[in-house]
Protein backbone atom coordinates (compact mmCIF):
# COMPACT_ATOMS: atom_id res chain seq x y z
CA UNK A 1 0.00 0.00 0.00
CA UNK A 2 1.53 3.18 -0.97
CA UNK A 3 2.20 5.98 1.75
CA UNK A 4 -0.72 8.24 1.96
CA UNK A 5 0.63 12.28 0.91
CA UNK A 6 -1.23 15.30 2.48
CA UNK A 7 -2.82 15.34 -0.80
CA UNK A 8 -4.85 12.70 -1.19
CA UNK A 9 -5.84 13.20 2.59
CA UNK A 10 -7.85 16.05 1.80
CA UNK A 11 -9.23 14.16 -1.34
CA UNK A 12 -10.68 11.50 1.05
CA UNK A 13 -11.66 13.40 3.88
CA UNK A 14 -11.26 12.24 6.98
CA UNK A 15 -14.66 11.76 8.20
CA UNK A 16 -17.20 9.90 5.92
CA UNK A 17 -20.41 12.78 6.96
CA UNK A 18 -17.86 15.35 4.75
CA UNK A 19 -17.75 12.96 2.00
CA UNK A 20 -17.94 15.27 -1.44
CA UNK A 21 -20.05 12.10 -3.46
CA UNK A 22 -22.42 12.04 -0.79
CA UNK A 23 -23.18 15.76 -1.55
CA UNK A 24 -24.35 14.91 -4.85
CA UNK A 25 -27.39 13.29 -5.93
CA UNK A 26 -26.03 10.54 -7.89
CA UNK A 27 -26.13 8.40 -4.37
CA UNK A 28 -28.63 6.87 -1.73
CA UNK A 29 -29.07 8.13 1.51
CA UNK A 30 -28.16 6.49 5.21
CA UNK A 31 -28.60 7.00 8.15
CA UNK A 32 -26.81 8.43 10.85
CA UNK A 33 -25.80 5.00 12.32
CA UNK A 34 -25.15 3.37 8.93
CA UNK A 35 -22.83 6.44 8.03
CA UNK A 36 -20.90 5.73 11.50
CA UNK A 37 -20.71 2.11 10.91
CA UNK A 38 -19.31 2.96 7.33
CA UNK A 39 -16.71 5.23 9.11
CA UNK A 40 -16.17 2.41 11.59
CA UNK A 41 -15.76 -0.16 8.77
CA UNK A 42 -13.24 2.22 6.76
CA UNK A 43 -9.74 0.97 7.34
CA UNK A 44 -7.79 4.11 5.68
CA UNK A 45 -7.24 5.99 2.93
CA UNK A 46 -4.79 4.81 -0.22
CA UNK A 47 -2.99 6.83 -2.90
CA UNK A 48 -2.38 5.22 -6.44
CA UNK A 49 -0.40 7.04 -8.69
CA UNK A 50 -1.94 6.92 -12.87
CA UNK A 51 -0.63 3.35 -14.20
CA UNK A 52 0.20 2.11 -10.55
CA UNK A 53 -2.15 -0.87 -9.49
CA UNK A 54 -4.73 -0.87 -7.08
CA UNK A 55 -5.03 -4.89 -6.89
CA UNK A 56 -2.08 -6.96 -8.39
CA UNK A 57 -4.00 -9.90 -10.59
CA UNK A 58 -3.81 -13.41 -8.80
CA UNK A 59 -2.18 -11.68 -5.55
CA UNK A 60 -3.82 -12.16 -2.21
CA UNK A 61 -5.32 -8.72 -1.41
CA UNK A 62 -8.54 -9.55 1.33
CA UNK A 63 -9.55 -5.42 1.09
CA UNK A 64 -12.21 -3.76 -0.30
CA UNK A 65 -11.89 -0.16 -1.92
CA UNK A 66 -14.00 2.52 -2.81
CA UNK A 67 -13.08 4.64 -5.88
CA UNK A 68 -13.33 8.42 -4.63
CA UNK A 69 -11.88 10.43 -6.85
CA UNK A 70 -9.58 9.30 -10.48
CA UNK A 71 -10.15 6.53 -13.15
CA UNK A 72 -9.54 2.97 -12.67
CA UNK A 73 -10.48 -0.41 -14.67
CA UNK A 74 -10.86 -4.00 -13.64
CA UNK A 75 -8.46 -6.25 -16.25
CA UNK A 76 -7.71 -9.80 -17.05
CA UNK A 77 -4.69 -11.09 -18.75
CA UNK A 78 -3.29 -13.70 -20.60
CA UNK A 79 -0.10 -15.94 -20.60
CA UNK A 80 1.24 -13.70 -23.48
CA UNK A 81 0.34 -10.23 -21.55
CA UNK A 82 -3.12 -9.62 -23.96
CA UNK A 83 -5.25 -7.88 -21.96
CA UNK A 84 -9.16 -7.71 -21.65
CA UNK A 85 -10.57 -4.30 -19.43
CA UNK A 86 -13.55 -5.84 -18.14
CA UNK A 87 -15.06 -2.23 -16.94
CA UNK A 88 -14.13 1.19 -15.82
CA UNK A 89 -14.19 2.08 -12.50
CA UNK A 90 -15.53 5.60 -11.39
CA UNK A 91 -15.57 7.65 -8.23
CA UNK A 92 -18.54 5.76 -5.96
CA UNK A 93 -17.68 1.94 -7.14
CA UNK A 94 -16.59 -0.42 -5.00
CA UNK A 95 -14.08 -2.86 -6.18
CA UNK A 96 -12.43 -5.95 -4.69
CA UNK A 97 -15.66 -7.92 -4.00
CA UNK A 98 -15.02 -10.79 -6.20
CA UNK A 99 -11.90 -11.85 -4.29
CA UNK A 100 -13.30 -12.31 -0.85
CA UNK A 101 -14.94 -15.61 -2.34
CA UNK A 102 -11.63 -16.97 -3.82
CA UNK A 103 -8.03 -17.00 -2.45
CA UNK A 104 -6.28 -14.62 -4.52
CA UNK A 105 -7.43 -11.68 -7.20
CA UNK A 106 -9.42 -13.10 -9.74
CA UNK A 107 -8.44 -9.56 -12.11
CA UNK A 108 -6.18 -6.98 -11.37
CA UNK A 109 -6.91 -3.14 -11.20
CA UNK A 110 -5.09 -0.70 -12.57
CA UNK A 111 -5.26 3.43 -11.83
CA UNK A 112 -5.67 5.09 -15.37
CA UNK A 113 -5.25 9.06 -13.17
CA UNK A 114 -3.89 9.38 -9.84
CA UNK A 115 -6.52 7.90 -7.39
CA UNK A 116 -7.84 8.65 -3.68
CA UNK A 117 -9.61 5.49 -2.75
CA UNK A 118 -11.48 4.12 1.12
CA UNK A 119 -9.88 0.92 1.91
CA UNK A 120 -12.13 -1.30 3.85
CA UNK A 121 -10.67 -4.39 5.39
CA UNK A 122 -12.78 -7.59 4.15
CA UNK A 123 -12.66 -9.74 7.37
CA UNK A 124 -15.34 -7.09 8.62
CA UNK A 125 -17.51 -8.10 5.72
CA UNK A 126 -19.84 -10.43 7.56
CA UNK A 127 -20.34 -8.11 10.62
CA UNK A 128 -21.88 -5.82 8.16
CA UNK A 129 -24.12 -8.23 7.02
CA UNK A 130 -24.62 -9.04 10.85
CA UNK A 131 -25.30 -5.64 12.21
CA UNK A 132 -26.30 -3.61 9.22
CA UNK A 133 -28.38 -6.02 7.14
CA UNK A 134 -29.40 -2.48 5.02
CA UNK A 135 -25.66 -2.05 4.18
CA UNK A 136 -25.49 -5.53 3.18
CA UNK A 137 -28.17 -5.53 1.08
CA UNK A 138 -26.88 -2.37 -0.45
CA UNK A 139 -23.08 -4.38 -0.86
CA UNK A 140 -26.04 -7.29 -3.12
CA UNK A 141 -27.46 -4.70 -4.89
CA UNK A 142 -23.85 -2.78 -6.22
CA UNK A 143 -22.43 -6.55 -7.00
CA UNK A 144 -25.92 -7.52 -9.37
CA UNK A 145 -25.45 -3.91 -11.30
CA UNK A 146 -21.94 -5.06 -11.69
CA UNK A 147 -22.75 -8.27 -13.17
CA UNK A 148 -25.38 -6.09 -15.42
CA UNK A 149 -22.87 -4.34 -16.47
CA UNK A 150 -20.85 -7.36 -17.85
CA UNK A 151 -24.03 -9.15 -19.43
CA UNK A 152 -23.62 -5.54 -21.81
CA UNK A 153 -19.91 -5.92 -22.60
CA UNK A 154 -20.78 -9.54 -23.22
CA UNK A 155 -23.42 -8.43 -25.85
CA UNK A 156 -21.31 -5.65 -27.02
CA UNK A 157 -18.48 -7.42 -27.36
CA UNK A 158 -20.00 -10.01 -29.18
CA UNK A 159 -22.71 -8.85 -31.19
CA UNK A 160 -21.91 -5.51 -32.14
CA UNK A 161 -20.02 -4.24 -35.01
CA UNK A 162 -17.06 -2.02 -34.42
CA UNK A 163 -18.59 1.31 -34.75
CA UNK A 164 -21.44 0.29 -32.38
CA UNK A 165 -19.26 -1.21 -30.00
CA UNK A 166 -17.45 2.44 -29.82
CA UNK A 167 -20.49 4.36 -29.81
CA UNK A 168 -21.69 2.07 -26.72
CA UNK A 169 -18.91 2.82 -24.68
CA UNK A 170 -18.44 6.47 -25.40
CA UNK A 171 -22.72 7.07 -24.26
CA UNK A 172 -22.13 4.64 -21.42
CA UNK A 173 -18.88 6.12 -19.64
CA UNK A 174 -20.87 9.61 -20.21
CA UNK A 175 -23.97 8.80 -18.28
CA UNK A 176 -22.07 7.49 -15.99
CA UNK A 177 -20.04 10.32 -15.54
CA UNK A 178 -23.05 13.01 -16.09
CA UNK A 179 -24.86 11.45 -12.88
CA UNK A 180 -22.10 11.61 -11.11
CA UNK A 181 -22.22 15.49 -11.95
CA UNK A 182 -18.97 15.80 -13.60
CA UNK A 183 -20.52 17.61 -17.20
CA UNK A 184 -19.57 20.72 -17.63
CA UNK A 185 -20.04 22.83 -20.80
CA UNK A 186 -21.52 19.49 -22.13
CA UNK A 187 -18.40 17.65 -22.14
CA UNK A 188 -16.97 14.89 -19.39
CA UNK A 189 -13.42 14.08 -18.23
CA UNK A 190 -12.21 11.38 -20.26
CA UNK A 191 -8.37 10.27 -19.51
CA UNK A 192 -8.39 6.84 -21.67
CA UNK A 193 -6.03 6.35 -24.25
CA UNK A 194 -6.95 4.42 -27.56
CA UNK A 195 -5.53 1.05 -26.04
CA UNK A 196 -7.42 1.49 -23.40
CA UNK A 197 -10.47 1.34 -25.39
CA UNK A 198 -9.37 -1.07 -27.61
CA UNK A 199 -8.93 -3.62 -25.05
CA UNK A 200 -12.27 -2.63 -23.47
CA UNK A 201 -14.28 -3.84 -26.81
CA UNK A 202 -11.84 -6.59 -28.30
CA UNK A 203 -10.52 -3.95 -30.84
CA UNK A 204 -7.16 -4.34 -32.40
CA UNK A 205 -5.84 -0.64 -32.23
CA UNK A 206 -6.14 0.22 -35.82
CA UNK A 207 -9.70 -0.64 -35.92
CA UNK A 208 -10.48 1.39 -32.93
CA UNK A 209 -8.72 4.49 -34.59
CA UNK A 210 -10.33 4.43 -37.29
CA UNK A 211 -13.72 3.85 -35.70
CA UNK A 212 -13.12 7.00 -33.71
CA UNK A 213 -12.17 9.20 -36.27
CA UNK A 214 -15.34 7.73 -38.43
CA UNK A 215 -17.56 8.77 -35.57
CA UNK A 216 -15.77 12.28 -35.39
CA UNK A 217 -16.65 12.85 -38.84
CA UNK A 218 -20.13 12.11 -38.46
CA UNK A 219 -20.07 14.80 -35.47
CA UNK A 220 -20.97 11.85 -33.07
CA UNK A 221 -18.14 12.67 -30.15
CA UNK A 222 -15.21 15.02 -29.86
CA UNK A 223 -12.45 14.00 -27.97
CA UNK A 224 -9.34 16.91 -27.27
CA UNK A 225 -7.66 17.66 -24.35
CA UNK A 226 -8.84 14.73 -21.62
CA UNK A 227 -12.45 15.43 -22.32
CA UNK A 228 -15.28 13.62 -23.77
CA UNK A 229 -17.68 15.92 -26.16
CA UNK A 230 -20.95 14.17 -27.87
CA UNK A 231 -22.30 17.23 -30.09
CA UNK A 232 -25.76 14.70 -31.11
CA UNK A 233 -26.48 11.90 -28.09
CA UNK A 234 -29.21 11.05 -29.17
CA UNK A 235 -27.86 10.11 -33.64
CA UNK A 236 -24.87 8.30 -30.77
CA UNK A 237 -27.76 6.42 -28.83
CA UNK A 238 -30.08 5.04 -31.78
CA UNK A 239 -26.61 3.98 -33.17
CA UNK A 240 -25.08 2.20 -30.49
CA UNK A 241 -28.36 0.64 -29.38
CA UNK A 242 -27.97 1.88 -25.72
CA UNK A 243 -31.75 2.16 -24.05
CA UNK A 244 -30.55 3.77 -20.68
CA UNK A 245 -33.00 3.49 -17.77
CA UNK A 246 -34.02 6.34 -15.77
CA UNK A 247 -31.41 7.54 -13.74
CA UNK A 248 -31.61 6.20 -9.64
CA UNK A 249 -29.52 6.80 -7.02
CA UNK A 250 -27.35 3.85 -6.30
CA UNK A 251 -25.19 2.75 -2.81
CA UNK A 252 -22.27 4.10 -2.02
CA UNK A 253 -20.22 2.34 0.58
Amino acid sequence: MHHVPPLAVRFCPPHCSDCRLRQTDAFTSVTPQQLAFIESFRSGVLAVSAGAAVIREYAPNGKLFTLYAGWAFRYKTLSDGRRQILNFVLPGDLVGLQQEFGDSAAHGVEAVTDCALCVFTGDRLWELFRTEPRLGYDITWLSARGESFVDDNLLTTGQRNATERVAMLLMHLYRRLERLGLAEGGSVPFPLNQQHIADALGLSLVHTNKTLRRLAKLGLHDIAHGRLRLPNPHALERLAEYYDQPARCVPLL
